[in-house]
């Protein structure tokens, strides 16, 4: 297949504001899809080689880029990198660069898509001496083979900032309609998903074997299953009315949510965005191995800083150092010493505990884990009662957590893999600001600092995620809570996601200075929830001509770096959270 044609589809998709027709556009891309190149064309699309857990990164760093365009183009380097600091794109760059070649330099072969994904395939597995050197050969052969046009998407998938925004969930819908005739079959090609994490086997399984061998997809140990995500509400009664009467009440630890996947060879452990965190956490892998009682198990737990004096639970910033070290993982290893609480059971010995209710997964969980100083069961008691939640939330809290989970105990309380609903439910404690909670949020766009502020952003417009209709709303614009250095640095941070116009599946109605695919999440704090004329989080759903906001927002400094953009607070969450709020004022 030409790779000319998925740069075709791509600029297209780049140039759309609707999500359904970037949804269509893709689905006649993946149609016309050879079942040999699917696997690379999902990839490609996605902005990766491989799933994520695998671990291979292809992100080349801009001056390596920009010395492969300069001689590809035959321009001075000097030239390319005054053209970046002025466009901040290499994409456009190398595009307007290269159409400047003579004819004959652009008479080559026509690009495959093979050919470019081999070749960002050995540039990703160059390492040692000399691999610098491979890279850039690699990579200005392919933009001396490349038109215009497919250079700047071979820069921009170089530089690991492809532009596109295409999530996750659009390239199933794209897939089934492609594929299995009609976005209906979305939801089985879902399941396989969320038990593969790897939506390129997805595509080449339902191009070769149908529907049929989707539905035959099983759990394998040493892949990781997309986690089951849990709701939000504040008030212990209707919490127990949302679960039929009756829960089960579980500390909701402030730490990192890990995947264990064991088996007699091999130990590999998951961050909650799937990434492979195995060779950060050496202690975790040895305390698991040692609690283990069968020899083949997936297991999920958060994992918490611990004070080994005294055995206190440290916040969340603590365990946080620890994560994405490459270098002096033994030293903090020994800085920063963690502990593990088991909460659930996935898979053991050949059976798929995901299709068996919570009460058995618990249970059998006990079965398969033993406990020792570094790993324990989570804390758990079963709750008829909001006062007995009440009191439990009083003594989770004063043990260092940050709230409960409540899950369901009925017949329909399966692990719902990659799926957010009611059958988990946090509670968390109320904050010293007059929210009841901090709330997770997107950065969609931003607007140009005055004053002080000069050459950076004086606000950020945030937005909660809508899951049922796959895009972001506003809720927000911060500019309270950033400090000098956020100042200074958040131009370069939000670069990468910067694009010329508001992202399709940004639904916004204020205008913001500058746009970006959502991607960077963070944790927002402020006085109350609002009805807005100018938020669309929640628009016509409380009252008509009228959204959600929240009132003075404050950045509370935590970057959510394990939360993808999907993983953000929904606006269903903000609308909760505005009802409680408006219960409370009537009580006093």
């Amino acid at each position: 297949m030409k790779y000319s044609i998925i740069v075709d589809a791509y600029d297209k998709i780049e140039e759309t504001t609707k999500r359904l027709e970037m949804r269509d556009l893709l689905a006649g891309l993946l149609k016309k899809t050879s079942k040999e190149d699917i696997e690379a064309v999902v990839y490609l699309t996605q902005g990766r080689l491989y799933p994520d857990y695998v671990g291979i990164e292809l992100g080349m760093a801009d001056k390596l880029i920009m010395k492969a365009i300069a001689l590809a183009s035959g321009k001075p380097e000097r030239m390319v990198d005054t053209m970046y600091k002025s466009t901040g794109d290499l994409g456009e760059i190398a595009e307007r660069l290269l159409g400047e070649r003579t004819q004959q330099t652009l008479s080559k072969r026509a690009l495959q898509v093979a050919d470019v994904y081999h070749s960002f395939d050995k540039i990703a597995r160059a390492s040692g001496t000399g691999s610098v050197e491979t890279k850039i050969r690699i990579l200005c052969s392919l933009l001396n083979d490349a038109s215009p046009k497919e250079a700047k998407y071979i820069v921009r998938m170089g530089l690991g900032k492809l532009r596109l925004g295409v999530a996750d969930m659009t390239i199933l819908e794209a897939l089934a309609m492609a594929y299995v005739g009609d976005e209906r079959g979305r939801k089985q090609l879902e399941r396989a998903y969320n038990l593969s994490s790897d939506l390129g086997l997805v595509a080449r399984t339902v191009t070769t074997l149908g529907i049929e061998g989707v539905l035959k997809s099983k759990i394998r140990v040493g892949v990781p299953i997309r986690p089951m995500l849990a709701e939000r509400l504040s008030d212990p009664s209707e919490i127990l009315s949302k679960l039929g009467g009756m829960a089960a009440a579980e500390y909701k630890y402030d730490g990192l949510r890990i995947q264990a996947h064991v088996s007699s060879r091999n130990i590999s452990l998951f961050s909650r965005r799937l990434e492979n965190i195995t060779k950060q956490f050496p202690d975790v892998v040895r305390d698991i191995r040692k609690a283990t009682k069968v020899s083949e198990v997936i297991v999920e737990g958060e994992c918490v800083a611990i004070d080994p004096n005294t055995g206190e639970m440290f916040p969340f910033q603590m365990i946080s150092q620890r994560r994405g070290r490459k270098y002096d993982v033994a030293r903090m290893t020994e800085q920063v010493p963690v502990k593990i609480f088991l909460f659930d059971l996935l898979y053991s010995q050949g059976v798929d505990y995901t299709t068996k209710t919570y009460l058995v997964r618990r249970e059998a969980l006990a079965k398969c884990m033993t406990s020792n100083d570094s790993v324990a069961t989570s804390d758990q008691i079963q709750v008829s009662d909001p006062k007995e939640i009440e009191r439990y939330m009083e003594k989770a809290v004063s043990e260092g957590c940050e709230g409960l989970i409540l899950k369901s105990v009925g017949p329909e309380s399966f692990y719902q893999a990659g799926a957010r609903g009611w059958l988990w439910i946090k509670y968390k404690r109320a904050y010293k600001s007059e929210m009841a909670d901090t709330v997770d949020l997107v950065i969609v766009g931003a607007f140009v600092g005055r004053g002080k502020r000069g050459g950076s952003y004086g606000a950020l417009l945030l937005a909660a995620y809508d899951e049922e209709a796959d895009i972001f709303r506003t809720l927000c614009k911060c500019g309270s809570g950033l400090t000098d250095q956020d100042l200074r640095e958040l131009p370069a941070k939000l670069r990468p996601f910067q694009i010329p116009h508001m992202h399709p599946r940004v639904d916004s109605k204020l205008h913001a200075d500058v746009w970006f695919v959502p991607n960077v999440v963070l944790e927002i704090t402020g006085d109350e929830i609002t009805l807005s004329p100018i938020h669309t989080t929640c628009w016509g759903r409380i009252r008509a001509e009228s959204g959600l906001a929240i009132r003075f927002p404050r950045f509370t400094g935590k970057y959510r770096q394990e939360k993808s953009p999907e993983d953000a607070s929904t606006t269903e969450e903000i609308r909760d959270m505005y009802k409680e709020q408006l219960k409370k004022v009537s009580s006093e």
